[in-house]
């Protein structure tokens, strides 16, 4: 704004009282109708980081497919139902997208294509993979959104690797058969999946991205520039 302008704002006028008002007015709805970049739009450089946290969280899932099968098939032959206590390094994508990215579909978008990865390299699951990321991903999306997309530490990461298993538990029901098998096997999956979903997807997701923070990886985001003002402090 040039000081013409400023002075034809501020200085009195008498005889033309009407028509400044009116041209400041219209220079505050000018102003109005630019508003700045909502902060819950995504900019270019989260979905690139979003897409890398997938792939790197897809090899992830890859290589628990053996780990974590043989640990989920071991603890069903122990107790019916138990083996859901595996299954959490599977619900992580969605528990790291929201942390870093920190808006509304991240926890989505990084689960479903970290599901795709894993699906895409070869696992025994095949297409129901991709179904699994979607229901998962829903699941702590919902957490986040219930937090309006406000609060990121450890309680709502651990809450949101549980909303993560329930959205594993409830399609589970459906592709898997799970809900002609009783209620007692239902009742200890559920309750090992709420278990390994808050340790495992939560608990590890929350320190994992902790950590790369305090390396300087994300000071880009919200969460690295935290932790920089802590440390700085």
């Amino acid at each position: 704004m040039t000081q013409n302008m400023v002075r034809r704002i501020v200085e009195p006028d008498p005889g033309h009282t009407g028509a400044r008002k009116k041209e400041i007015m219209n220079m505050a709805n000018t102003i109005s109708s630019n508003p700045a970049r909502p902060l819950l739009a995504w900019r270019v450089i989260d979905i690139i980081i979003a897409a890398v946290f997938a792939v790197a969280i897809g090899l992830i899932f890859w290589v628990w497919n053996s780990v974590g099968y043989a640990w989920y098939t071991a603890a069903n032959a122990v107790t019916p139902g138990l083996g859901g206590i595996a299954t959490g390094m599977w619900l992580l994508g969605g528990v790291v997208g929201g942390l870093v990215i920190r808006k509304p579909g991240a926890a989505i978008f990084v689960e479903v294509v970290a599901a795709c990865v894993s699906a895409g390299i070869g696992n025994q699951w095949g297409i129901e993979t991709v179904y699994s990321g979607l229901a998962q991903g829903l699941g702590a999306e919902l957490i986040f959104a219930v937090f309006v997309y406000r609060k990121f530490g450890l309680v709502t990461s651990v809450l949101a690797g549980m909303g993560s298993a329930v959205g594993a538990f409830v399609l589970e029901l459906f592709i898997s058969g799970n809900a002609a098998k009783g209620m007692a096997y239902n009742t200890m999956y559920l309750g090992s999946l709420l278990v390994s979903g808050a340790v495992l997807a939560g608990g590890v997701g929350y320190f994992l991205v902790i950590s790369l923070a305090r390396t300087g990886a994300l000071d880009r985001f919200a969460v690295g520039r935290e932790r920089r003002a802590v440390v700085d402090a």
